[in-house]
């Protein structure tokens, strides 16, 4: 502690935060953001201006924590010329790796695990001026969903967190050892939450979880998925709602039903399948088969004829054989994704596919990623060159990165449209005038990842 006594709060210490991986690690960086501003906080976007750096990290490939480590090992000089900089590694791999990070890097100051994110003021309170290592990881913390609805990087959209962790225990998948077993919020929580983001001009919400189809679980009474988004549709002011990530294990008619019902949520669904083939979804401890696959998406798109599905998958699996990848790559051409997250395979320290012979050579594994790469490639031009000459309502989040003359946002089935006004139309102060608002844009041109078009 400094000579005067006073904390980081009072000298208003800028804080420099970086996310790695998925929307669930987006939303924890904004509740880490929120319980910061509480207390004085200020936030920078350069890290060289900071006092405090967070890596909010990720855990599920190697990769990810490669990246990791190799941001800190850059941040070295950085810490020797202001010994009083604190350096802290949030998350899953803050989780996972534990005090293996202050062996590697002993100029981090704090590991802060998934739990622990609510501590993070009197976390970075005790290090103050004494240069000291805290390892913050308990398992058996609670976990606060206390947030700040302000501090949200785009205001007319916003994650909220309906569930915590995972119970598959899918053999390549780390989350349940980093995220702990699954629990769900209540329903009050959650919609007092949404009442307060619309009132700060919310217009979407996605609803996050490993495995938001087991919504519920935990909770007294007969409470799903389904009853969560029935209550969320009434409430005034949100315009959409989505949800993520959807396990086909626990995919039920209900929840299709409720997309196809209520005006409010999108026409989309994120349900990864990871493979084709029924032999390696056995060894994945995925508990579905291909068939049960397609027979869900059947009745999506027999429910919701206008659904657009994305989905994961993994190349390259222990003993995956060109017989096992043919049966993905035909997945993949009879579901046409609208958009894939493909994957590599690689070893996780403490999954159940540790025990499996990674006996897929690296160059296979890079041959049929780009397979599939091509392919979804191929599909998601095919099918948004089909949309030139349709209108679709665009919620409009902002200006494009590419082109500041020109509006960006997504349609109901998740699509990015960047759009701009007809010829001879003025165009003073029409980008702030329409963010946050819906409207109907006429498509005119396209590519694999964006349609283009011009407002009605």
């Amino acid at each position: 502690m400094s000579k005067d006594s006073k904390t980081y709060k009072d000298f208003g210490k800028k804080v420099y935060i970086r996310t790695f991986g998925c929307q669930m690690n987006k939303l924890d960086s904004e509740l880490s953001i929120g319980s910061l501003v509480r207390e004085g906080y200020t936030f920078v976007e350069d890290e060289k201006a900071a006092d405090i750096i967070l890596l909010n990290t990720c855990s599920v490939r190697n990769k990810a924590e490669h990246k990791v480590y190799s941001q800190l090992g850059s941040l070295r000089n950085q810490k020797e010329k202001n010994p009083d900089l604190i350096l802290g590694v949030l998350g899953c791999m803050a989780q996972n790796e534990g005090e293996k990070i202050f062996r590697r890097m002993p100029h981090v100051n704090l590991i802060c695990g998934t739990r622990e994110f609510s501590r993070l003021p009197t976390l970075l309170e005790e290090i103050n001026g004494s240069n000291k290592q805290i390892l913050a990881i308990n398992e058996d913390e609670m976990v606060s969903f206390d947030r700040l609805v302000t501090q949200r990087p785009n205001r007319f959209k916003a994650f909220v967190s309906i569930m915590r962790g995972c119970d598959n225990y899918c053999s390549y998948c780390i989350v349940p050892y980093v995220r702990g077993r699954e629990f769900s919020r209540p329903v009050g929580d959650i919609i007092n939450e949404v009442k307060s983001l619309t009132d700060d001009g919310c217009k979407e919400i996605t609803l996050l979880g490993q495995n938001v189809n087991s919504y519920g679980k935990g909770l007294n009474g007969n409470i799903t998925l389904a009853n969560l988004l029935k209550k969320l549709n009434s409430i005034e002011g949100i315009e959409r709602i989505r949800f993520v990530t959807s396990h086909p294990r626990d995919m039920i008619k209900d929840i299709l039903e409720a997309i196809s019902e209520l005006p409010k949520v999108c026409e989309n669904l994120h349900m990864p399948a990871q493979s084709g083939s029924d032999r390696i979804l056995e060894k994945m401890r995925r508990q579905y088969t291909s068939t049960h696959y397609r027979e869900l998406v059947e009745m999506a798109k027999s429910l919701v004829p206008d659904i657009t599905i994305a989905s994961d998958f993994i190349v390259g699996f222990p003993g995956e054989t060109e017989d096992d990848f043919e049966d993905t790559v035909s997945l993949m051409r009879d579901v046409r994704y609208q958009n894939c997250f493909i994957f590599k395979y690689s070893p996780r320290t403490g999954t159940a596919a540790t025990e499996l012979k990674d006996d897929v050579p690296e160059e296979t594994k890079r041959r049929r990623n780009q397979i599939l790469l091509d392919l979804q490639s191929d599909i998601s031009a095919e099918d948004n060159k089909e949309m030139i000459g349709k209108s679709v309502e665009v919620l409009v989040e902002g200006t494009s990165k590419t082109d500041e003359s020109k509006l960006t946002g997504r349609t109901r089935q998740n699509q990015i449209v960047v759009f701009s006004l007809p010829e001879g139309r003025s165009q003073e102060g029409w980008p702030s005038s329409l963010q946050g608002k819906l409207v109907n844009i006429n498509i005119v041109d396209s590519t694999d990842l964006t349609l283009f078009g011009i407002i009605n």
